[in-house]
């Protein structure tokens, strides 16, 4: 059994991490899935609650399974699809984990975001933990394929972990969240606050804790956790520490992925039906729909049959996102300033993608 697979990696504080993972992440994918080929070589056969237990089931020819003996009144059913989700998501722990235990031996700078995408059993399975993006541009459609994990998105997971753990602030920040920081002299005065529980706002009357620094703070891309970081989720930055405290951040950031799933044997893709993977500097300066706009006229003008038309079409929107330099900087389309940040793309096309790659 083969699987097909692309990743970025977005790396911050240095390139150690990034690096380190593109060597490692998809080892750690295939080793998670070696431990269910037998079960996900066997489509018809219903994963087996315990290991062991295959041979208490009938394979009917029509594809359905059954238990000789149930031992329990119910039991969950589990599908093969959920299995790949799983070796995808203990891949990226254990990413995290051999990162950790490596920089004891070797210098592994900073940390970074993970996009990958494996594909296997006629499926997308696109895993986030980030906020780098993929897009699946279909016959004019734009379907997301990820989540962008950042401070704001995740500040309830946030502010849950530290009210759970308070020890995990070291007394110089507070996990409710306020629309700016609090001053002094509003003691005892009714002030907009946030909790974990939160998606609105409510007034609180301000304390002596409401003085400390909010565990979330910021807009956008200014948002911040402890501020320090901007990105919630990714692999690295176990060494990571507010500026002049021995406070860790790692205990709120998390390797856990978003992992969404694409049946490419559902539809007939034509050869300008792709999936876009792009880190946050292409997405920071051109919307999903720019994107769209700017594939989809840059293939219509390509040969159908060049096999670089997809290479030359990525280098063509980290150009449109980088711009033209002029005497006001970096300027892209309507004269907006183009992206700074380091910007990395891959356009997958899906027509052949149900087929089970060659043996080389």
């Amino acid at each position: 059994m083969y699987f097909h697979y692309w990743a970025l990696f977005d790396g911050h504080a240095g390139s150690g991490a990034a690096v380190f993972a593109s060597k490692f992440l998809h080892l750690h994918i295939e080793e998670q899935l070696q431990g269910v080929l037998e079960i996900l070589q066997k489509p018809s056969l219903q994963p087996p609650t315990c290991m062991g237990e295959e041979n208490s089931l009938h394979i009917h020819p029509s594809g359905g399974s059954s238990q000789l003996a149930p031992r329990f009144f119910m039991e969950k059913k589990v599908k093969q699809e959920s299995l790949v989700i799983g070796a995808i998501e203990n891949a990226f722990k254990e990413m995290d984990k051999h990162i950790g235990r490596e920089k004891n031996v070797y210098v592994i700078s900073g940390g970074c975001t993970a996009l990958a995408v494996v594909c296997l059993l006629g499926k997308l399975f696109v895993a986030n933990a980030g906020d780098s993006r993929a897009i699946i541009l279909r016959s004019g459609e734009i379907i997301p394929m990820s989540s962008a994990f950042t401070p704001e998105s995740e500040r309830q997971r946030l502010q849950c972990l530290a009210y759970m753990q308070p020890h995990l602030l070291g007394n110089e920040f507070t996990h409710l969240e306020f629309p700016r920081t609090v001053c002094k002299k509003e003691v005892g005065k009714r002030i907009l606050y946030r909790d974990y529980s939160m998606k609105g706002w409510a007034y609180k009357t301000v304390q002596e804790e409401d003085l400390k620094f909010p565990l979330v703070f910021g807009e956008g891309k200014k948002a911040r956790v402890m501020a320090t970081i901007g990105v919630t989720r990714g692999f690295g930055d176990h060494d990571l520490k507010v500026h002049g405290t021995d406070i860790s951040i790692k205990p709120f950031l998390t390797s856990c992925p978003e992992v969404k799933v694409y049946n490419l044997e559902q539809v007939e893709h034509g050869a300008d039906d792709v999936m876009v993977l792009g880190t946050d500097g292409l997405w920071d300066v051109l919307s999903n729909q720019e994107v769209s706009e700017a594939v989809t006229s840059f293939l219509a003008n390509c040969d159908p049959d060049d096999h670089h038309r997809y290479t030359m079409a990525a280098q063509d929107l980290v150009m449109k996102a980088r711009g033209v330099l002029s005497d006001r900087g970096w300027r892209i389309a309507n004269d907006r300033l183009g992206s700074g940040d380091d910007i990395s793309v891959y356009i997958i096309p899906l027509m052949c993608g149900n087929k089970p790659p060659q043996p080389r």
